[in-house]
């Protein structure tokens, strides 16, 4: 049983990882250094060092204003694709660490996979609300990013199984809400949508023309 409660907790961190490896660092390693986590699990307690909380608060801070800008922050999480699965895959095997081989084999497997689903989707979100020129949408992504990285970071330990189901189904979630914007961005693309009156129209280039009657005839 310690064994899956140690996967569980393994991918809760990848999960949080595909969404800001860097606040998640960063956020574990606050635990550890306050003893919020009692005993961490496989090798987590050498993230409690104050040079890697300082290096990922420094990191995540870049992050934070980099993806403010409309354009650098989909360029900003197009490289990240790189970079997060992986890292995810390294958190969760360092979770796991002084386990079997093999838990530690599939803890790597399950967080890189993990993240991989939950940056992609990410990534769709950032892609659609970057196609408004502002930076609110972008900070409002942004706070609700690192509220939900925050959430699972302090509920994990305690409830390892609970917190991975409600992080899965938010993530089901924030798909199905990433294809609605799409599918209404691609409406107001091809004419489809008047955001003036906001009714939805037939594409202009299909409108039949009314004939009037012939007085003549």
């Amino acid at each position: 049983m310690s064994s899956l409660i140690t996967l569980a907790q393994a991918t809760g961190i990848a999960y949080a990882t595909g969404l800001s490896a860097y606040a998640t660092v960063a956020l574990v390693g606050i635990l550890v250094r306050s003893g919020w986590i009692v005993s961490p699990p496989g090798a987590l307690h050498q993230l409690g060092s104050l040079w890697v909380i300082v290096l990922a608060l420094v990191l995540y801070a870049v992050e934070f204003l980099s993806t403010l800008i409309p354009g650098v922050a989909s360029a900003w999480e197009t490289v990240h694709s790189l970079i997060r699965p992986p890292a995810a895959a390294a958190l969760a095997a360092f979770t796991t660490w002084h386990g079997d081989p093999l838990l530690i084999l599939i803890a790597a497997l399950l967080g890189g996979g993990m993240a991989a689903t939950s940056h992609t989707t990410k990534l769709g979100l950032r892609y659609a609300i970057d196609t408004s020129p502002e930076p609110v949408t972008n900070g409002v992504v942004n706070v609700g990013e690192l509220g939900i990285v925050a959430s699972v970071m302090l509920l994990v330990w305690q409830h390892p199984f609970i917190t991975l189901f409600v992080a899965l189904a938010l993530l089901v979630a924030m798909a199905a809400i990433v294809r609605l914007i799409w599918r209404m961005l691609r409406q107001v693309f091809t004419g489809r949508w008047m955001p003036s009156c906001g009714l939805r129209q037939e594409p202009r280039a299909s409108e039949r023309r009314v004939l009037v009657p012939d007085l003549d005839d």
